[in-house]
């Protein structure tokens, strides 16, 4: 079984070798079992894959902590924490985050600048700045290297300004970040521009990037890490909607048709738990 410390160093050495990794987004132990058994390397939590799947517009960081313990201990990969803003406007209260997710299993996590007040919604380019730089301090007192990626949210909130964009993660840089991020990024050009501008490895989500991009080309680009956010969660809820509509608006029952036969539902799960078996020296 690898250690904390295992975990943490696979996880900065895939952000140092060349091209591109995926890291998708499991929203429980069980969706978290499954894409390890089919080889990710690493797994990232999704605060809106299990604010969905509670049925709430949003969830508490304490939600989002024993959400990623859960996904932690279901796989031996290295795990990062979505950790919104990390529940908290003073920098030295949303620090206090890195430290409960590392205890909740992850070798790493985000802050975002994003306040989660609809009427003001991106924290003043100095106190984001100061909380990232509270992060970072949080997340090198832990004695193991944790990688902290900081968010500049601007996009997702209808603030298209690309140059303010930049400049915010370049600040994050400047004061520790390991990794930035920028979610609401689209085309490839744009998304040349922002990792152009950065010296660290920078995530793209693919929730709101052209569909058609492919991990060459995004790494061609210098993309590093590439995640979908809550997309696979959202598909998944897609499908059971429909099912669902089927069955109201229609009474009918086709959907049947298309669901996983129950053998090949056992098989994934038994090479889940043999995955695990064997990380764990079973």
């Amino acid at each position: 079984m690898r250690t904390q410390a295992d975990k943490a160093a696979q996880f900065r050495e895939l952000h140092q070798r060349s091209g591109a990794f995926i890291i998708p987004n499991p929203w429980d132990g069980g969706t978290a079992r499954l894409l390890a058994a089919m080889g990710f390397e690493a797994l990232a939590t999704t605060s809106l894959g299990l604010a969905n799947t509670l049925g709430r517009a949003t969830v508490s960081l304490d939600a989002i902590i024993e959400n990623c313990r859960a996904i932690s201990e279901a796989t031996d990969l290295p795990v990062n924490a979505d950790l919104e803003n990390c529940g908290a406007d003073d920098p030295k209260t949303a620090a206090t985050a890195i430290a409960r997710a590392a205890e909740a299993g992850a070798v790493g996590g985000s802050i975002e600048d994003s306040t989660g007040n609809p009427q003001q919604p991106i924290y003043d380019f100095s106190l984001a700045v100061e909380r990232v730089q509270a992060a970072v301090e949080a997340a090198r007192a832990l004695p193991f290297p944790f990688m902290l990626t900081a968010r500049a949210e601007n996009l997702l909130w209808g603030r298209r300004d690309l140059d303010d964009t930049i400049k915010r993660l370049q600040a994050f840089e400047a004061v520790g970040a390991d990794v930035l991020y920028a979610p609401g990024l689209h085309d490839i050009g744009t998304i040349r521009t922002v990792v152009s501008s950065l010296n660290r490895p920078f995530n793209l989500v693919m929730g709101f990037a052209d569909p058609t991009l492919t991990v060459a080309e995004l790494s061609a680009a210098g993309v590093k890490r590439i995640s979908v956010g809550g997309a696979m969660e959202r598909h998944a809820l897609s499908a059971f909607l429909r099912c669902a509509r089927e069955m109201k608006d229609q009474g009918a029952f086709t959907f049947v048709r298309d669901m996983a036969p129950v053998r090949e539902v056992r098989e994934a799960f038994a090479a889940a738990k043999s995955e695990w078996g064997v990380a764990n020296g079973e």
